[in-house]
């Protein structure tokens, strides 16, 4: 029997953005789906989540295997009325062109661009089935401005933008809704210490984008935020 209750899978959720997005979401009433290849890290939001019922569901997945999504989507997924997908997991490697391995590229293509259309194919049709949903895919200022040691997670990121543009015009007649958030430099775990403790205090803060997308997410009327390009106010690094 399908628990009807909106639900919202968040992947890559357990660290940076997306565990910003998993408390933010959970402790405002909406029950939530993370998965990430951390498992132990998914565990301890559980534990931090404790005081807001049972709005979390922490599963190890990597999104770069779509077997694994196959083999997820009918064992849990299929339980759920899946309200909303955030795609949120990615991985970048801060390296120029020349000096990214073969290994480097197809990791970052499989996890941002490849795991992102993997995600969206697996909830949409139910989307379309029942004419309702969101899908919302955190990808990055790299798609609007030119950023050295960063061509691979550009490819990757501005991929996924382009597909999901694709996408929204299929889908409106459907009523899915399809949100781009472009975040700048965020204080997470995926940028080099060495940068954070320089630039930490210009950079944005996880938890304030999360909030944002809450938003962007509770918004039901015939308008829709379709692309939304966040920086620190100090600009980018």
């Amino acid at each position: 029997m399908v628990n009807n209750k909106n639900t919202v899978w968040i992947t890559g959720a357990s660290s940076g953005i997306g565990k910003a997005l998993t408390l933010e979401f959970a402790r405002n009433n909406i029950f939530v789906i993370g998965t990430a290849r951390r498992l132990e890290l998914l565990n301890k939001i559980k534990k931090e989540l404790a005081d807001y019922g049972n709005n979390f569901e922490p599963h190890q997945l990597d999104v770069t295997d779509y077997a694994a999504i196959d083999k997820f989507h009918k064992k849990v997924l299929s339980n759920y009325r899946i309200d909303c997908l955030i795609n949120n997991a990615g991985t970048t490697s801060f390296k120029k062109a020349i000096d990214d391995s073969i290994a480097d590229i197809e990791n970052i293509l499989r996890v941002n661009l490849f795991g992102g259309i993997y995600t969206i194919k697996t909830v949409l049709p139910e989307m379309i089935e029942r004419q309702s949903g969101t899908i919302i895919n955190i990808l990055s200022v790299v798609t609007q401005k030119v950023f050295t040691s960063s061509s691979a997670y550009t490819a990757s990121k501005s991929g996924l933008l382009g597909y999901t543009k694709v996408l929204r015009e299929e889908v409106r007649d459907k009523n899915i809704r399809i949100i781009n958030v472009l975040p700048g430099a965020t204080v997470t775990e995926m940028w080099p210490n060495k940068v954070v403790q320089k630039f930490g205090d210009s950079m944005m803060d996880a938890e304030r984008i999360a909030n944002l997308v809450f938003k962007l997410y509770s918004e039901k009327s015939n308008m829709i935020t379709e692309e939304i390009i966040l920086r620190p106010l100090k600009g980018d690094l």
